[in-house]
């Protein structure tokens, strides 16, 4: 073992989420953290505690009326802030900010060069719009994170690479056409799951064409399904040098989830891992922030976002 890991835990990234029976429930961090504390790693993580994200850093992603309706509805406690998968939680607010704060700060920790990875279990909310909420997603932290990188410390090429089972859509149409947002997604097949979204023919849109990456796999998709769509990924986000590394964790993609149809291990996310930290090491001076994202079945995501550590533990 060979890196300081830094994790984030506490009650303000807890806090996010919508109770029973909705499948994004408040204990997918709890269980997270105690099957983290079971798996040897005491020495090897710090443990990082999030601030809530200001209203400017919210904005860089979010237009300033989404932002507005989302804190008034989070006062209210009533009603939907999309189609009917996400309610608007009476403190729903804070808990997004929190969320998004949580991978600010570790951005700035990366950066400053006090750890070279870090990982946000309760983050990942990918499906959020810069105008919209979208399946249980407030505000999109990792489409703020790449705005962030850029406007504080400069950096342009950004990659994000999501192996949640649902396409990464909130981060992918907030940058189509912007071809320093490296985007590569495996994800099963929008014809068979949310959002519907990500066909292999969705490259980017203008100068940006051929800086995304989309591969839909079919349902019932296992390890080695994922080892070949990897490879394809390992070699794009190679070619295109990147500066930073955002993971997104979704453990949705494993076997017996309640909402997808996709048979993964958690071994799929410890290799995955493994790799993004070897390509971070060559191209982005060991840079790269996970983030847990879906999955509804808690002994799965459990496992593999401690494997997902593991792997930046050890890598």
């Amino acid at each position: 073992m060979s890196e300081t890991v830094l994790v984030y835990k506490g009650p303000e990234i807890a806090a996010y989420g919508f109770g029973d029976p909705h499948p994004f429930g408040f204990d997918r961090h709890d269980v997270f953290h105690a099957e983290l504390d079971k798996a040897g790693l005491d020495g090897h993580i710090d443990l990082g505690h999030p601030r809530p994200a200001l209203v400017d850093e919210l904005a860089l992603f979010h237009t300033a009326e989404y932002i507005d309706k989302v804190s008034r509805m989070s006062a209210l406690g009533e009603g939907w802030l999309d189609d009917g998968d996400t309610p608007a939680m009476k403190g729903v607010y804070d808990a997004a900010s929190a969320v998004v704060g949580a991978v600010l700060c570790a951005v700035d920790e990366v950066m400053h060069d006090n750890y070279k990875r870090a990982f946000v279990p309760i983050a990942g909310l990918h499906h959020a719009a810069r105008d919209g909420a979208a399946g249980f997603c407030v505000f999109n932290d990792c489409g703020v994170a790449a705005e962030y990188l850029r406007k504080n410390f400069g950096l342009q090429r950004i990659a994000y690479v999501d192996i949640d089972a649902h396409h990464g859509d909130g981060v992918f149409y907030g940058f189509e056409d912007d071809p320093d947002l490296i985007f590569a997604d495996i994800h099963e097949d929008g014809r068979y799951l949310y959002p519907g979204t990500g066909h292999a023919h969705e490259t980017g849109k203008g100068r940006a064409k051929g800086t995304k990456l989309n591969i839909p796999v079919p349902p019932g998709a296992d390890d080695f399904e994922f080892r070949r769509a990897w490879d394809r990924v390992e070699a794009f986000i190679d070619a295109q040098q990147p500066e930073f590394i955002l993971m997104q964790c979704g453990a949705d993609s494993l076997e017996g989830d309640p909402i997808t149809h996709m048979a993964w291990t958690e071994e799929a996310h410890a290799y995955a891992a493994a790799s993004l930290c070897r390509l971070a090491d060559k191209h982005c001076q060991g840079r790269i922030v996970g983030t847990g994202g879906g999955g509804y079945n808690r002994q799965n995501l459990a496992r593999a976002w401690t494997r997902v550590v593991q792997s930046f533990v050890e890598s």
